[in-house]
């Protein structure tokens, strides 16, 4: 994308979007939660996928049918999943059917759900780096999108955010301090696109707001790369072991009241992220579509 069209996805954007993490459900329920995700006011909605089940995509399409302006995101299309032709091509379609509404985040995902599927974990640096190749040599063969679309790369570590620099039009790091988003930004610089997601947890009391986080197993699944950025930002072994420190918690989850979830948004904002979504923890869709709405007022 050229410096202009980033600047226009920016103010597509607004500040503040969201995600909805959550496992397999009706079509039915994605495009009412689409609809009130998107009359509460966000920006944007992102979804995501492994290798098989809910394919991003398809999901993206449902739920850009089902709604009028709000951008739709991959947070993050596994690149795993598809060829890096069908990548480029799904992603032409949509952002031609629903110009300057489509976003397109791709990941690497973890080595051990990647072999799960019956596949080899390369190094995900060379493979990203391969896989952009094929999606940049497959363009001519796709639709050209009326409004471009932003390729985003799921980028954590320092290599993968210089890929994102270079290689495409910003990064889409998740579950990350605020201090990391700004590195991330020094590092990408000024005319890339950088979107942070964080995981919201509506929940006041430390003890059962800091017991949700660390079920998610963020830190304590195998080759865990969130556990390697967070090393690199100077956090010890002791305090990443065992699901996270409280400190740790505290400063990958934003939890709280509205306002201090708000505020936590407001930090990464002012680190240099253009965009935050966040990924309310909810055991279902109506529920994280619940705590959205009561998010969006206190939001920036």
């Amino acid at each position: 994308m050229t410096i202009a069209a980033v600047a226009d996805m920016r103010g597509r954007l607004g500040r503040v979007g969201a995600a909805l993490m959550t496992p397999i459900a009706p079509a039915g329920e994605w495009r009412r939660t689409a609809r009130r995700v998107e009359r509460a006011g966000y920006g944007s909605l992102w979804t995501n996928e492994a290798v098989g089940g809910r394919e991003v995509f398809t999901q993206l399409s449902v739920m850009l049918a089902a709604t009028e302006r709000i951008v739709l995101g991959s947070a993050v299309a596994n690149l795993w999943a598809r060829h890096p032709a069908t990548m480029q091509g799904a992603a032409s379609v949509l952002a031609d059917a629903h110009p300057g509404r489509l976003a397109l985040g791709v990941g690497v995902s973890m080595a051990g759900l990647v072999e799960q599927s019956g596949q080899k974990w390369t190094s995900p640096l060379n493979r990203m780096r391969e896989y952009l190749d094929g999606m940049d040599a497959s363009v001519e063969a796709a639709p050209v999108p009326e409004v471009p679309f932003p390729r985003l790369l799921a980028a954590l570590g320092p290599k993968m955010q210089g890929l994102a620099r270079d290689h495409a039009d910003g990064a889409l790091p998740a579950a990350m301090p605020v201090e990391h988003t700004r590195a991330a930004r020094k590092r990408l610089g000024p005319d890339k696109l950088l979107i942070v997601m964080q995981t919201a947890i509506l929940e006041t009391d430390p003890e059962r707001a800091r017991a949700s986080a660390r079920r998610t197993q963020l830190f304590s699944l195998p080759g865990s790369p969130y556990v390697r950025s967070l090393r690199e930002l100077g956090y010890p072994d002791e305090a990443l072991a065992g699901g996270g420190s409280d400190e740790v918690v505290d400063a990958c989850f934003s939890w709280g009241d509205e306002a201090a979830i708000g505020e936590r948004v407001q930090d990464h904002l002012d680190a240099g992220a253009d965009h935050v979504a966040i990924a309310a923890l909810a055991p279902d869709l109506a529920s994280a579509a619940d705590v959205l709405e009561r998010l969006a007022p206190a939001l920036p």
